[in-house]
């Protein structure tokens, strides 16, 4: 098994479409009800890669997984923390892949300068065949901790969802960080 991290590129939008699709069509681990067009999530890489970074993980050359980051929120005190997104191949998982695309996604961040690893995590009031706990036992592995959740935030297939928060401090918090425009400090 030859696994390969990778930066993505706006033309990696067909296929990691195609790993997304069965998590809005079949599962609450997004709240999204329609899948997006290519159009769309091509759009979607091209405005993260513009400050954040967007892997690709390739098992035997294709793509199987892939993991981003994006804006925490948008003020400027917030310049240091970004929110995090994983996805990997509802045939593939349980092979390693989440857990390399973690580690890269998290060794990019840092070499970029932020601090906070923020996780929007849905959580099913109990579990069931649209979500379960996994991705909150996933993060708890890699090191984040629990912050916070929302009750009955999302309503998706007939039911009420909430959402999780988890963090995971990657950097030191200065007493006097450097101002960051743009993400570049």
């Amino acid at each position: 098994m030859d696994i390969r991290i990778r930066p993505a590129v706006p033309e990696d939008a067909r296929p990691l479409l195609g790993l997304y699709a069965p998590y809005v069509e079949k599962t609450a681990i997004t709240f999204e009800y329609d899948v997006p067009t290519l159009e769309e999530f091509r759009s979607r890489i091209e405005r993260t890669l513009a400050r954040y970074p967007y892997l690709v993980a390739e098992l035997d050359g294709e793509a199987a997984g892939y993991a981003y980051a994006g804006p925490f929120h948008t003020r400027a005190a917030y310049a240091w923390a970004v929110e995090t997104s994983i996805y990997v191949s509802m045939e593939k998982k349980r092979m390693g892949l989440g857990g390399r695309l973690h580690e890269a996604l998290e060794s990019a961040l840092k070499a970029q300068g932020y601090l906070n690893m923020n996780a929007c995590i849905a959580t099913p009031l109990k579990e069931d065949e649209y979500l379960t706990l996994d991705s909150v036992r996933f993060h708890e592995r890699l090191g984040y901790r629990w912050v916070g959740e929302f009750r009955q935030v999302g309503y998706k297939f007939g039911r009420w969802y909430n959402m999780a928060w988890m963090e995971k401090h990657i950097g030191p918090h200065g007493a006097a960080q450097e101002i960051r425009i743009g993400g570049k400090v």
